[in-house]
């Protein structure tokens, strides 16, 4: 019998079946990069990204998080990271498209870009499993430093395989990397490590020590810091050592984490492991920065493709629900914030895959500058996108608290806030010409719009004045970031969108919240690209 009571009005249909690849800011700088022989890719991955199936196997994923076992029922040191089969689906996915380190044997001009759209696509089924694929990509310019061991590992690492288990490297069709840098007493002051490298004299080095944080560490290879004898000092270790046994690498335990839940990371204690040097005695932090600084480009991937997902299930949700005798989608205050969620969006769209097609000084600098800016952003879209769902948007089925919890990680990653305004003011003071080509970037679009000019000559005397620099470090970086981020807006965004940025970013004709934007705005236009399409 059905009760009256009990019947569904007014609920938004479920959002599946639909293309995540089709954003207009995506494809058109998958186009402008050069990388348009991707699009079907990516759009292949869209439409999985869309599935019912997909979504399942992310709520799956979650709910499921990694366990670890440090023994096995006899007492035997095992130390294994239990997954879900939903993460081993949602990996196979992930390698299978090339979304690791496939683009460092792609020469296919554009090659880095396509792969940046099809993480920025895929992070929207399920972010958590993005951190092991990243680690992947980011070992792999580190590795080079030492052209034997790169020789040895990159085309297992770049394989289009996922082979998980506990083997040799060798033996296995593909490899995953994670990174081991921090411990407890330093964090991000890498050069406090006390973990030690001992020579073993066969040209390996024997390390003792403690991790704080190890990303993924059911991977099959790690970049590690510890100090040698000529000092700081990278290395790479394998969990399972050539002959088979395994490398004296011990989890102590898995993090408990706000967000990122799918995903493990673990304390890591070295007692006698083995690992092989990378690069230079006494030169670690120069070899890991290299990974470092493309984990940063997926920092800024992933916090635009959370934007761009939250946007999604906002404008979802506003075009099918009523409240007040219309659709929530046709009220103007609503259709205020949507626009400015939308314009968020599409900034950290745009800059994320120009970064992710541009190579040398300019990209040094412009990637520390965004990593500040776009991941600072990421929690602020999304507690206001969830906002948009109403009460429905806190309840974990929506999918909504899930991209809350995981929208701080990014701007965590690889050198917090303070740490990325700091980067900056380093860069600019070691490579002055980084300065004057991020500038140049910014003076194609002179004269394009008079707002943004007024913004960058004022940039141009905010960065002349060198009194309180540190003191000042977050509002400067803010302001190169948004500077960026306008130049492009105006030169390859949709008009309205650019308008809208320049008017409220940039002019300041705009509030402290989302939903503050100036009369004259157009919404409509706005709101389109960001609603989701079949």
């Amino acid at each position: 019998m059905t009760h009256a009571t009990h019947e569904v009005t007014n609920q938004v249909p479920p959002l599946s079946g639909h293309d995540v690849a089709a954003d207009p800011a995506l494809l058109d700088a998958l186009h402008r990069g050069g990388a348009g022989w991707a699009e079907s890719e990516v759009h292949e991955l869209g439409r999985l990204a869309g599935l019912t199936e997909t979504q399942d196997l992310a709520r799956q994923a979650n709910e499921n998080p990694p366990v670890l076992r440090t023994h096995d029922r006899y007492g035997h040191r095992i130390d294994e990271v239990e997954f879900h089969p939903a993460w081993h689906r949602l990996m196979e996915t992930a390698v299978g498209h090339g979304l690791h380190a496939a683009p460092w044997r792609d020469e296919r001009p554009g090659a880095h870009l396509a792969r940046a759209a099809k993480m920025f696509v895929w992070n929207q089924a399920e972010a958590g499993h993005g951190c092991p694929i990243s680690m992947t990509y980011a070992a792999v310019p580190a590795l080079r430093r030492t052209p034997e061991l790169a020789e040895r590992f990159e085309p297992l690492l770049a394989s289009p395989e996922y082979d998980f288990g506990l083997r040799a490297p060798e033996g296995k069709r593909g490899l995953i990397a994670g990174m081991s840098m921090t411990e407890k007493q330093g964090g991000s002051d890498v050069r406090s490590n006390t973990t030690t490298a001992r020579p073993a004299g066969d040209g390996t080095y024997v390390l003792t020590g403690h991790k704080w944080f190890t990303s993924a560490p059911m991977s099959d290879l790690f970049l590690t810091l510890a100090q040698a004898p000529g000092g700081l000092s990278c290395f790479l270790l394998p969990r399972v050592l050539p002959d088979g046994t395994r490398n004296a690498m011990f989890l102590q335990r898995l993090k408990d984490k706000l967000g990122n839940r799918s995903n493990a990371s673990a304390e890591l204690e070295y007692d006698g492991a083995v690992g092989w040097l990378v690069g230079e005695e006494g030169r670690g932090v120069r070899t890991i920065i290299e990974m470092v600084n493309t984990t940063r480009l997926d920092c800024v991937v992933g916090s635009a493709s959370g934007m761009r997902f939250g946007l999604t299930q906002a404008t979802h949700h506003a075009a099918h629900r009523t409240a007040f005798g219309g659709y929530l989608v046709d009220q103007p205050l609503m259709r205020n914030v949507l626009a400015d969620l939308a314009v968020e969006s599409e900034a950290a769209t745009t800059v994320a895959m120009h970064l992710a097609g541009t190579t040398g000084a300019f990209r040094r600098l412009a990637l520390a500058v965004t990593k500040y800016w776009v991941c600072k952003r990421g929690p602020a879209h999304a507690a206001e996108a969830l906002e948009c769902l109403g009460g429905n948007g806190y309840i974990e089925d929506s999918g909504m608290p899930r991209l809350f919890r995981e929208s701080p990680l990014m701007s965590i990653w690889e050198g917090s806030g303070n740490v990325a305004a700091l980067d900056v003011l380093r860069a600019m003071g070691r490579e002055p010409e980084s300065v004057q080509a991020f500038f140049a970037e910014l003076d194609t679009a002179k004269g394009s719009d008079r707002r943004l000019d007024a913004a960058v000559d004022a940039l141009r005397a905010d960065l002349s004045d060198t009194a309180d620099v540190e003191l000042r470090a977050r509002r400067l970086v803010e302001r190169m970031a948004l500077a960026l981020q306008g130049s492009l807006l105006v030169r390859f965004g949709h008009p309205a969108v650019a308008d809208a940025f320049c008017a409220s970013r940039l002019a300041g004709d705009w509030g402290i919240a989302f939903g503050t934007l100036p009369r004259g705005v157009d919404t409509g236009a706005i709101i389109e690209r960001g609603l989701p399409k079949p």
